[in-house]
């Protein structure tokens, strides 16, 4: 979120994998808006974003690009055997795709969803 880290990274020559999981929206506010709020997107869609790989080129830094799912595993393990520093992964996935398990606001362990509901759920408590 600060590309800081990504600096420091290159300068270390740390060969720390970075993988972005690229759905371009803030992802997690908009399954939340989806799952709870009837689908009424609002600020998580990320047209602005920067190319990820040109901005890690920009630091030196290696990139790859994943944009099918049929190159994970090659793009994967290309950018597993690259230990001369840092590399940064840009993995695109499906807009909409949501990510389970997940606890809505205010509820415990016992009330996490597992996989996508089959009913509208209900606002969490104290929300708009």
């Amino acid at each position: 979120m600060t590309l800081c880290e990504l600096a420091t990274a290159f300068v270390e020559k740390v060969p720390v994998k970075v993988l972005i999981i690229n759905n371009h929206y803030l992802g997690m506010i908009r399954q939340w808006q989806e799952l709870f709020f009837d689908n009424r997107l609002s600020g998580c869609d990320l047209p602005g974003n920067p190319d990820f790989c040109k901005l890690a080129e920009a630091y030196g830094i290696k990139a790859f690009r994943v944009k099918r799912a049929a190159d994970v595993d090659k793009v994967l393990k290309k950018a597993m055997a690259y230990n001369d520093g840092p590399c940064v992964i840009d993995a695109e996935v499906v807009k909409e795709d949501n990510v389970f398990p997940m606890i809505p606001a205010g509820a415990g362990y016992a009330q996490m969803i597992v996989e996508k509901p089959k009913v509208k759920m209900e606002k969490p408590t104290g929300s708009t």
